[in-house]
């Protein structure tokens, strides 16, 4: 009885220990009795709590960047998506071996020595990578330094500005500083100056190139101290040539289609009715579709902005231009009319004139023995009297004839065909000259 208790026991001891090295080994759990003798030794009273000199000045950390790509930059939410290769190199006295070699250990090795507290302060999401392992990189040198490289992506804030959009050109940081460390404790610095970073040269983006790029190295202020604060400034230029093609032309067509009303007749209204009121509305669609890849709550007016509102101008200009040829013909034609019949009552008048001047002789020899009856300052009299209505008649002809020449000349143009002839060299010539002003500002300046 007692053997077959002793077999059981020995049974179940063995499957425990069995289990805990299965598990302490797939969940990263080490011991020294799982370490080789070499770092068994250099883990031997190491203290990854306290930083390397403790109390004996700061740690000097040099980094290094390999920017790997820059996914994605977002104009609405003003940043940019990144995926970096951060290495950091300092040295720890406490790791310090015999030979020239370098011991290249598993990534879960992490949590046995001290790292630095390094992180992105404009950061918004970030996540390192873990397929198919936690992509961790720890190098420790005969001489105690430690190099720890990470796979690393992020969404980093960057300040736009989006005044000369699309021809802009955008200035963004990338940021590294110590999280609880200050300048007593931890120094950084870039290991070999603008030549620390690296894949900026060779990116290709899509709607962005790459100026230039430079690093460097200041302090973080806060209200708890002076912190340690490396810095990389790069400049992206916006390609705009795709703008050119996806707005700039559509939209310089449509004020020229807008000038084919010109040329057609003022009498056909729907024709050109039609083609003012579809530009309008082409323009208005583009206008719609050009804001929806940008910040709806932008303070700023935008280089494209400007142009379609000069494009939107011009179309809408020529509307009102043959609105204004339109009401000018119907004008000249109303005063033509109105001649007219003024000039068919003179006619009239004057037929009225040659009627009483052919009267019948009879008629005429009793009028004129009548008026030889009459005393002879009367004859007179009555003869001046005659004139002056004749003349006060014809003078009020005349007069209203004028002023119908005048109303004529005031509110109408004497051939509004005029206007359509001064539109087709006007337009042009305007839109050509503000075409030059407008790139010339927004290139050069």
């Amino acid at each position: 009885m007692l053997l077959y208790r002793l077999f059981w026991m020995s049974l179940f001891l063995l499957i425990t220990n069995g289990e805990r090295e299965f598990y302490g080994n797939h969940f990263g759990e080490w011991n020294d009795s799982q370490l080789q003798p070499t770092i068994q030794k250099l883990m031997k009273g190491y203290n990854r709590y306290l930083r390397p000199n403790f109390n004996q000045g700061p740690v000097e950390i040099g980094m290094s960047l390999d920017i790997a790509s820059i996914d994605a930059i977002s104009e609405i939410n003003m940043d940019y998506t990144a995926t970096i290769f951060l290495r950091q190199r300092w040295r720890d006295s406490r790791l310090l071996f015999p030979g020239n070699e370098s011991l290249s250990l598993d990534g879960r090795l992490v949590s046995l020595l001290w790292i630095p507290d390094t992180f992105i302060p404009d950061s918004k999401r970030s996540f390192l990578h873990d397929v198919t392992v936690e992509n961790r990189l720890i190098r420790i040198f005969s001489n105690g330094t430690v190099l720890y490289a990470l796979r690393i992506t992020a969404t980093i804030a960057c300040s736009m500005d989006l005044t000369k959009y699309p021809m802009d050109r955008q200035e963004c940081t990338l940021q590294l500083e110590s999280w609880g460390y200050n300048l007593q404790d931890v120094v950084f610095y870039w290991t070999r100056g603008n030549d620390s970073v690296k894949g900026l040269d060779t990116l290709r983006l899509a709607q962005y190139s790459v100026e230039s790029y430079y690093t460097t190295v200041s302090e973080a202020v806060y209200e708890t101290g002076f912190y340690p604060k490396l810095v990389l400034h790069f400049s992206l230029r916006r390609n705009v040539l795709f703008f050119i093609l996806e707005t700039y032309v559509p939209s310089t067509l449509l004020v020229v289609l807008s000038w084919v009303s010109f040329w057609i007749s003022q009498s056909s209204v729907p024709a050109r009715t039609c083609i003012g009121v579809t530009t309008v509305l082409t323009m208005t669609t583009l206008m719609m579709g050009a804001r929806t890849s940008l910040p709806n709550a932008n303070c700023f007016i935008k280089a494209i902005d400007v142009y379609l509102g000069i494009c939107f101008t011009f179309i809408f200009g020529a509307l009102l231009e043959y609105a204004c040829a339109h009401f000018c013909t119907m004008q000249h034609q109303t005063i033509v009319d109105v001649q007219r019949e003024l000039l068919k009552e003179f006619e009239e008048s004057n037929g009225m004139t040659h009627l009483a001047n052919s009267m019948s002789p009879k008629k005429m020899q009793t009028e004129e023995s009548t008026q030889q009856e009459m005393p002879e300052q009367s004859v007179t009299c009555e003869g001046n009297e005659a004139t002056d209505k004749k003349r006060e008649k014809g003078c009020s002809l005349s007069s209203l004839k004028q002023m119908s020449r005048r109303a004529a000349s005031m509110m109408s143009v004497e051939n509004p065909n005029n206007i359509d002839r001064h539109a087709r060299v006007f337009f042009p010539m305007v839109f050509l000259l503000v075409n030059i002003f407008y790139w010339l500002y927004y290139l050069l300046f």
